[in-house]
């Protein structure tokens, strides 16, 4: 069981991801965010894609998070 990078999804995170997420089913959120292939396979589930797509989604997704995390310091 792998965390999805905890240090690039923080609470500031949580509304983007629901933007970029929208059926994201939110009271599952802080839990999934434990278990990064459980998130993969509920976003994948809940937003029509296949696994590697909603891989590549969450990894594109933590990727600006990354991003957003060095310019707001």
């Amino acid at each position: 069981m792998t965390a999805l990078r905890s240090t690039n999804v923080r609470a500031a995170s949580l509304p983007r991801m629901k933007n970029r997420f929208p059926y994201l089913h939110p009271d599952l959120v802080p839990s999934l965010l434990q278990d990064r292939e459980a998130f993969i396979a509920h976003l994948a589930k809940t937003h029509q894609l296949t696994l590697t797509e909603a891989r590549e989604e969450v990894d594109d997704f933590l990727f600006i998070e990354g991003l957003l995390y060095e310019v707001e310091g």
